[in-house]
């Protein structure tokens, strides 16, 4: 291409006074394609050529054929609107239809979109529980399939239910004898999806052997069976699932920072529900129409409860703690109360009534809420103490106020007191603020 360039920057051509043609037919394809991009980026005042012999059959000595290839591009938008037409459809198959509303959601759809299609490396998703990591991934599996791009199988497996030998022996396989019970060879999970996707879902949850052996299956594409001393080799793509931090269990000491900097290539989180609040109705349609599909009964919402339905599940009474899948569970229930074909009011109203239950009896404690897992770490009477405090900071109207309360015989003593401060820094021993506490209690 380097000396096409500079003979093309080279030549005075006189196209005032000439026509230039290249003539493609012949030369390797590599200065096919030179020629085709000089005069397709005009460096070449020229128009393109091929030629052809005759055909044998109908003129078997005639002069052949010469055709002169248009690099007009503006005759080729159809061409350019049936791509876009097509990536469009894409888009709308990893989101399976439907037409969601979340800008962010969106943005990531597209961006996983491309690097479905254009890489092979692992991908790693994050999000909350139900919040549709496998059903992503599997459709992600399908896209690439429908490409030509997997000759081998969708293989999934939680993480969190392998434990001691068996997840091992899941992953990788054994052979005959490798551990008591034993009695004959596994093939494992990882050879099972060779040319194809495996889906670890919760890999957070994998031991330290099992992560550094996937390591060395991912990069290098072999690893041993458990019991064997003879490699064997399995060329997957991985997904990979999680509901927890990986960067803080990488700080810890809970996962391995090259496996994590191995699959942290392509990194997507997925929102809850709670997080995509104008999605609602458009999943709510689509799981009312799935529904019919599975079952062969079609149902639909009265105006009046439809809109109650949407009211409360918009709301922020509305948790979600199980998101989509929760969704659909919901969707399910009023589905099958629903009277000939009608989800009226009532069954509406029964539902919400459920709902509140459940999230109410699934609430976390108020310092788990402002804690997390942090909660945990703190000695047993510690935490009482500390619950209660927080109980009486959340009826109290102000810090000062709650702090008298708090500390209404010591102060009794002393010629001086400031209530306020000795709260605050009590509060600040376990990284909480007075503001933190009131403003978790008005958004619980």
């Amino acid at each position: 291409y380097a000396c096409l360039h500079d003979f093309a920057r080279g030549y005075e051509f006189q196209p005032e006074k000439e026509d230039y043609l290249i003539h493609i037919t012949t030369g390797t394809h590599v200065a096919q394609i030179c020629w085709f991009l000089l005069a397709e980026a005009r460096y070449l005042p020229a128009r393109l050529i091929q030629s052809s012999p005759p055909r044998k059959k109908e003129q078997p000595r005639g002069p052949g054929e010469v055709t002169i290839i248009d690099l007009d591009l503006s005759r080729y938008n159809a061409i350019a609107s049936r791509f876009a037409e097509e990536r469009q459809q894409t888009l709308d198959f990893l989101k399976s239809g439907i037409a969601t509303r979340n800008p962010h959601f969106n943005r990531m759809i597209e961006q996983i979109e491309k690097v479905a299609i254009k890489s092979r490396a692992p991908i790693l998703l994050n999000g909350p529980t139900g919040a549709g990591k496998s059903f992503l991934a599997r459709r992600i599996f399908e896209l690439k399939q429908a490409r030509h791009q997997f000759s081998g199988a969708f293989v999934e497996v939680n993480c969190a239910t392998l434990r001691g030998d068996t997840a091992m022996s899941t992953l990788f396989g054994h052979v005959k004898g490798a551990f008591t019970g034993a009695r004959e060879s596994r093939e494992g999970l990882l050879r099972s999806a060779n040319g194809g996707m495996l889906f670890l879902d919760e890999i957070g949850e994998l031991g330290a052997d099992e992560q550094a052996m996937l390591l060395k299956a991912i990069e290098e594409k072999t690893f041993y069976p458990f019991g064997s001393d003879r490699q064997v080799s399995s060329d997957f793509q991985l997904i990979a699932g999680t509901v927890r931090d990986l960067r803080q269990l990488v700080a810890e000491g809970k996962f391995r920072e090259d496996l994590y900097a191995r699959i942290n290539l392509w990194t997507f989180t997925l929102p809850g529900l709670r997080q995509r609040q104008e999605d609602i109705e458009p999943n709510l349609d689509y799981e009312v129409e799935r529904h019919a599909s599975l079952t062969g009964d079609s149902v639909r919402f009265n105006t009046e409860a439809r809109r109650a339905w949407l009211a409360f599940a918009t709301s922020p009474q509305a948790t979600w703690r199980g998101n989509f899948r929760e969704l659909s569970a919901s969707v399910t229930r009023m589905a099958t109360f629903a009277t000939s074909g009608r989800i009226t009011l009532d069954v509406v109203e029964d539902e919400i009534n459920r709902l509140r239950y459940n999230w109410q009896e699934s609430r976390p404690s108020a310092l788990t809420a402002l804690l997390g897992a942090e909660a945990e770490n703190i000695d047993l009477f510690d935490r009482m103490q500390l619950e209660h405090v927080i109980a009486i900071c959340r009826q109290a109207k102000s810090l000062s106020a709650a702090g008298r309360q708090l500390f209404d015989v010591s102060r009794q003593g002393k010629a001086s007191v400031n209530d306020a401060d000795r709260l605050r820094k009590y509060l600040a021993r376990f990284g909480l603020t007075w503001e933190a506490v009131q403003d978790q209690h008005s958004s619980s």
